[in-house]
């Protein structure tokens, strides 16, 4: 399930590090998607091993 939704973040949600994205100036909506991108990805991580 986590890696289906990992490849739906990657399509669908910007990534703030291309865009070089100081975290200590993200606004609070770019502070949730970073957080939400990192709870699935760590999980994606867990379920391919």
């Amino acid at each position: 399930m986590y890696l289906l939704l990992a490849k739906i973040n990657k399509l669908l949600l910007p990534s703030f590090t291309k865009q070089q994205l100081d975290l200590s100036k993200a606004k609070k909506w770019q502070m949730t998607i970073i957080g939400w991108r990192y709870y699935v990805t760590t999980r994606a991580l867990d379920d391919s091993k």
